[in-house]
């Protein structure tokens, strides 16, 4: 029989083929497609094996669920975006940059789990265990049934496993063990797919959580092969910008919970620290109303945040005035200026315009366009706003305003934390909602000269 030709793969996502290509068909990453070996023969036929004693099939009624619950870990924050807790026999997955406090965050978790007289088995495939007992110490979470382990062959960390019999292990992380039956170094896609399906499949035998840290690539997807997230049950993102101290959990993927909820937290010099309430990260301290705020309530997940959003417009002599953001999209602003000089009659082409949000979040959603409107407006006009404003609304190119999803949830929690105006989408024009912030606004100054 003759050879096949060897065919080529994504070192990203795994996908296959039989000739060179600069671009992955599956992911679209230019550069990723390798050349592999490719099997001589023909795989052969898998033969029919009759199930006896407990891999039976029986009906589903036969079965129980009342050993699959949610088990919180301590975190509270972290159990929120699983869903109340770690199922067991779960495998989670929490992918992130280097540098954003993963490793910390799941020591916390360890810690936590283990003082309540629970075995955790802490892979560190990364660091030393010294280093990893440097943080554990530094962050509080020394704890006598906290099992640690510096291991990066898959064979040693099975062997801890069977032996110790924890009831959690975490790995940190998927991509620096290996498994001998494969060729390869560690984090290639063969060595990343082999590790991952052995691991899955010692949970769901032994019902042993298992939480495993991924890297992610320059364009921020989890490296490795693209399987690698349909094969566990869950896949959480953990974010944060390094300038600031705040860090986001995110769920995109759940089979045990929603997918819409967001854990906050923020980094301190004794390690992670849960933000069950975080409506006033976002906003300054101003005593007195400045000309050029806004409050705006977004929704992270099910969640409702207050944002504040600040704006400052300078007359400019430049043939191109500067346009400059930080924390909203910048085509957003583009247009939201637009309508404000076509829809309002606010001259902005002769003018800098800078827009940021407080506390570094970012924000992605329409229903901020009103709160930036009045922003700028307010700069623009320079007219303070008051601190007891909201606005939560989108801005169509025609200047209407239009409501946005929950937006009941988003007035009960601006009610909740003290605005007593909500401006939303019962103002019919962008005009008639700056008229109105306005009329409200505690004095007002000389309308600059622009």
């Amino acid at each position: 029989m003759a050879k096949t030709a060897a065919p080529y793969h994504c070192s990203e996502c795994g996908w296959t083929t039989l000739k060179w290509v600069g671009r992955c068909g599956e992911c679209q990453t230019w550069g990723t497609v390798v050349e592999a070996a490719a099997p001589t023969t023909r795989s052969k036929q898998v033969k029919a094996v009759v199930p006896l004693g407990e891999a039976v099939a029986k009906p589903i009624t036969e079965y129980s669920g009342a050993d699959s619950g949610h088990q919180p870990t301590g975190v509270g924050e972290f159990d929120r975006v699983l869903g109340g807790g770690i199922v067991p026999g779960a495998v989670i997955l929490l992918s992130g940059e280097p540098g954003v406090g993963k490793s910390t965050l799941l020591l916390d978790v360890a810690s936590k789990v283990a003082a309540r007289d629970n075995t955790v088995l802490y892979v560190s495939a990364e660091e030393s265990a010294g280093q990893v007992h440097l943080r554990a110490s530094r962050t509080g979470g020394l704890q006598d049934t906290l099992l640690l382990a510096n291991e990066m062959d898959l064979g040693a960390v099975l062997g801890h496993i069977e032996s110790t019999s924890p009831d959690l292990v975490i790995i940190d992380s998927v991509q620096t063990l290996s498994s001998g039956l494969i060729d390869g170094s560690a984090g290639g896609v063969a060595q990343v797919r082999e590790v991952a399906a052995t691991l899955i499949r010692v949970a769901k035998e032994t019902t042993i959580p298992i939480i495993m840290v991924g890297h992610v690539t320059k364009d921020g997807q989890v490296a490795g092969p693209r399987t690698l997230e349909h094969l566990v049950d869950v896949v959480c993102q953990f974010e944060g910008d390094r300038q600031t101290a705040l860090r986001f959990v995110r769920a995109l993927k759940n089979r045990f919970g929603p997918t819409d909820e967001v854990g906050c937290f923020e980094m301190s010099g004794d390690g992670i620290v849960e933000v069950p309430d975080p409506s006033g990260l976002f906003r300054s301290g101003a005593g007195d109303p400045v000309s050029g705020t806004c409050t705006t309530i977004a929704l992270e997940g099910r969640r409702a945040l207050p944002v504040e959003v600040q704006a400052l417009v300078v007359p400019s002599g430049a043939p191109q005035p500067r346009r400059v953001v930080n924390g909203v999209e910048s085509s957003r602003v583009a247009m939201l200026l637009a309508v404000l000089e076509r829809r309002a009659g606010i001259t902005l082409s002769n003018a800098d315009v800078y827009v940021s949000t407080v506390g570094g979040i970012r924000i992605h959603e329409p229903g901020a366009d009103l709160a930036i409107a009045l922003a700028v407006a307010s700069a623009a006009k320079d007219i303070p706003l008051p601190h007891t404003l909201a606005a939560i609304g989108e801005i169509s190119l025609a200047g209407e305003i239009r409501g946005v999803s929950q937006a009941a949830q988003r007035a009960n929690e601006a009610k909740r934390l003290g605005f007593d105006t909500v401006l939303d989408q019962s103002k019919p024009s962008i005009q008639k909602a700056i008229s109105d912030a306005f009329a409200r606004s505690p004095g007002r100054t000389q309308k600059p000269d622009f």
